[in-house]
């Protein structure tokens, strides 16, 4: 399984998303006008002083996650056809920032495969965390692999309590309505 870490300049996400579409020129200027409107906007505070952030998009910010999502399809577009041909990719599942990649393991190796991913842009770097003892766990999920299957079941971190939010809580019944 392969994470994704992305510290993206803004500008190479703009150009890809814009570069990549046939927009009419009107619509692309509201694009680069939202667009600058947003990224020049990223305050922060930090021992009680207010900065501005120079590079990167603003961790948290809910246009962040869709800047960063649509500049890593593209990514994923232009580059995962040619990797899975070369590698013996057999499926790339991707969920939000977590990969889980099937390859055949006699035509390559996983630090192949990072190395290859980890070149395609200066800005974005992956991680891998290989199986063990025939599994692996991704998302909710533990994989595991048999001569010739997988099987699943659900998948627990440690930190994991079972705790829920009871049904009949304490506080007065028109407090809950509000929730």
């Amino acid at each position: 399984m392969m994470h994704r870490n992305s510290n993206i300049k803004f500008q190479d996400i703009l150009s890809t998303m814009l570069e990549q579409n046939s927009l009419d020129s009107q619509t692309k200027q509201e694009l680069i006008k939202w667009y600058d409107t947003i990224t020049s906007q990223s305050y922060f505070t930090h021992n009680r002083n207010t900065l501005i952030q120079n590079d990167g998009l603003a961790m948290g910010a809910p246009s962040s996650s869709l800047i960063s999502e649509i500049f890593l399809q593209q990514m994923e577009r232009q580059h995962l056809a040619h990797l899975s041909n070369k590698h013996k990719i057999v499926n790339y599942l991707c969920y939000v920032d977590d990969i889980l990649m099937i390859f055949n393991s006699n035509h390559t190796n996983i630090q192949t495969i990072l190395a290859e991913f980890n070149a395609i842009h200066p800005r974005v770097k992956f991680t891998a965390e290989i199986e063990t003892d025939y599994k692996i766990n991704y998302l909710e999920v533990t994989i595991h692999r048999t001569t010739t299957n997988w099987r699943t079941s659900i998948y627990r971190k440690s930190t994991f309590t079972d705790t829920i939010i009871p049904t009949q809580p304490i506080t007065p019944p028109n407090t809950n309505m509000q929730l």
